[in-house]
This record gives structure tokens, sequence and C-alpha cells, in this order.
């Protein structure tokens, strides 16, 4: 009897994991298609490219905003309660962000976009790290980002099958928020409590505890994003054609879709803090080998292996963030992952291009490999104290 109930129960987790994973790749399917949709529609609108990236920038500083007020929603209005209200949000500033279609207008709807998505996908992740076994978490934490990966690059291919033009691109949007809503409604209950009133610990609070993790998203989300946005300005100074690198790019994405999952098996045998420094070093090394291979037919599994391993860095902070917190300090620590996320996606790609216009081509690999070099450094010196 008691192994029958222990089986019932394994079952109940192992279906509540899918279903939250679920909700998570709806969500991020939703996002991916937002970004280029919103960009093509301000394009033929007129809008300058400076313009656009401005606009752009609204949701990430949403995320910023919004971060340090998540745990305490998910203390007072409960997390399932609050994740839910986020999704029905979401689906209802996108659809004003349709029915608008004014570049000004959009500004604070962007914002908004970022503010009700964020607490969604903070509280899913919580929920995925909470219920994975430990001795799974590895496989488990890589086959979410996987699937994260492989949601926003689905969402540009939604495009492909409805366009850009008009209410259908934004329905689709719409129908996955809603979607998103209705998987996490489905598995609220199997959902542990992550929410519990006593040992507040506040965003901020999180920082000394954990602050080499917090280093870590910070160079993850600056060399997502610095990559995914100059790379192809790195290749015009090689007279690489468009073609070729936007192919390059899609390497890269590839790349950090296919490893996540073996390098989450790898981080079970050893630990999620040496394979997250072995990822570091990796980065490190490519960002060497970019300018020496970039014209050469070794770059192709050069990128892959780049964007597996730069990406890895967030995965292995993911699981030891995981293995170390629970609870309400859970909460607030991936709150600030999603805080210290923004930042580096927001002042890498800037800090980035400006040493591009002082150094030329070489200012993007050399940007990219300090970064990266600090936190290995940061790694080795403060082992056992954050």
């Amino acid at each position: 009897m008691a192994a029958a109930d222990s089986k019932t129960g394994e079952g109940m987790q192992w279906a509540a994991i899918t279903g939250v994973i679920a909700t998570v790749s709806v969500f991020a399917i939703a996002q991916g298609l937002s970004y280029p949709l919103l960009s093509f529609t301000l394009q033929r609108q007129g809008i300058s490219p400076a313009m656009i990236g401005l606009s752009a920038a609204m949701t990430p500083i949403g995320f910023i905003v919004s971060s340090p007020l998540i745990p305490g929603l998910a203390r007072r209005f409960g997390a399932g309660r609050t994740a839910l209200t986020c999704a029905a949000l979401s689906a209802v500033v996108l659809a004003l962000v349709g029915w608008t279609q004014n570049v000004y207008l959009w500004f604070p709807l962007r914002f908004l976009i970022g503010v009700v998505t964020n607490p969604l996908y903070v509280l899913s992740e919580i929920w995925v790290i909470a219920l994975a076994p430990p001795a799974r978490r590895g496989r488990i934490m890589g086959v979410y980002s996987t699937i994260i990966s492989a949601g926003f690059a689905a969402g540009p291919l939604c495009l492909l099958a409805v366009g850009t033009q008009g209410w259908p691109p934004f329905l689709v949007g719409i129908c996955a928020f809603v979607l998103c809503g209705i998987c996490l409604a489905s598995v609220l209950p199997r959902l542990p409590k992550v929410d519990e009133a006593g040992n507040r610990v506040s965003v901020l609070g999180f920082v000394p505890m954990a602050w080499l993790l917090l280093l870590a998203v910070i160079v993850a989300a600056g060399f997502e994003q610095g990559a995914l946005a100059l790379l192809p300005v790195y290749g015009i100074h090689y007279g690489i054609a468009e073609a070729r690198m936007s192919a390059l790019l899609s390497m890269m994405i590839a790349g950090n879709i296919a490893m996540q999952v073996p390098l989450g098996l790898l981080a079970e045998k050893l630990t999620a803090r040496l394979v997250r420094l072995a990822c570091v070093s990796l980065t490190v090394l490519g960002c060497v080998l970019l300018p020496l291979l970039i014209e050469t037919p070794l770059i192709w599994p050069m990128i892959f292996v780049w964007g597996a391993v730069s990406y890895g860095i967030y995965t292995m902070s993911i699981i030891e963030l995981g293995e170390r917190f629970t609870g309400s300090t859970l909460v607030a620590g991936n709150a600030a992952f999603s805080l210290m996320w923004g930042v580096g996606g927001i002042a890498v790609p800037p800090l980035a291009g400006s040493a591009m216009d002082i150094l030329g081509a070489g200012g993007l690999p050399i940007t990219l490999g300090l970064m990266c070099l600090v936190l290995a450094v940061a790694s080795l010196a403060g082992r056992g104290t954050a």
C-alpha cells in the first residue's frame, strides 16, 4: 500500500513538472513571437531603428521594475493566483498593443508586458526547481532550458504561418497566453507552496547570499543579448554576407537548445558549480577563437559549442539555486535572477557596441571575453563563499 502511494505521489509530481514546463513553453512562444512582430510593425510605419530599439527595451525594463515586487505578491495573494492573474493580464495587454498600433502608446504597453509576464515566468521556474527531485535536478533543468529556448525560437516561426500584418499574429500571441493560464490552472492543486509568510527575504536581501550566482546571470544575459545583437555587425567587418551570419546565429541557438540536457546530466555527475566554471572557461576560449576562425569552416562547430556553454552558465546557476535555497528564499532568489537578467541584457549590448566603435570589430569578443574572465576569476576566488 505504501509503495502504491509512493508511486502515485511520484506520478503526480511528474505530471506537475510536465504541466509547469508546458506552461512556460507556451509562454516562451508568445514572447518569442511578440519581439519580431512588433519590430516588423514599427518598421512598416517608418519608425527609425533607434526608436524601435528603445521601444523593445521597455519590456526588459518592466522585468527589472517588477522583479523586486514578486516575493511580496506571492506572499500576499499566493503564487498560483499571482501567476494566473499575470497570464490573463498578459493576454489583455497584448490585445491592447494590437489595438493601438501606435509607437508612443506602445512604450507604456511594452513596459506593462514586462511587468505582467515576469511574475508568471519567475514563479513557473520556481515550481520546476522545487518539484525537481534533487538526484535528477540537472537533467530536468536542462530539459526546462531547452524547451524555453526552443519556445523562443518557435515564436518567430509562427509568423511564417500567420504573417505579420493585422490581427492574426496578435491573436496567436493572445491565445498562447490564455493557453498558458489553462495549462497552469490544470496543475495548480499539485504545485508546492513556495510563498510561506515566514522567513521573508527581499530581492535586495538575497544579493549578499549568492552574489556569485547573480554575477553569473548578468554575464549569461549580457553575453546572449550582446552576441545576438552585434554578431551580424561583427561579420560585416569581415565582409561576411548577412545570410551566412544569420545561419551562424541559428547555429549558436541550436547549440543552446541541443546541449542543455547533456550539461545538466554532467552537473549531476560532477557539481553545477564545477560545470558552470567549465562553461565560463570555454566561453572565454570562444571569444579568443572567434576572430581566428570567423572566416574558416571551423567557425560552425565553434559557434555551436559557444552557444551551448554560454547559456549553460545560466542553466548551471539555476540548478545551484535550487540546490541551495527553498521556500520564500527561493522566490526572492529567482526574482533576483530575473532582475539581473534584465540588467545584463540592457547594459552589455551598448557597452560592447561602444567598444566596437572605439576598437573596431575586435571590441565585441574583447568585451564579452573580459566579462566572462571576470566571472571565472570571481568563481575561483569565491568558492565556498557565494
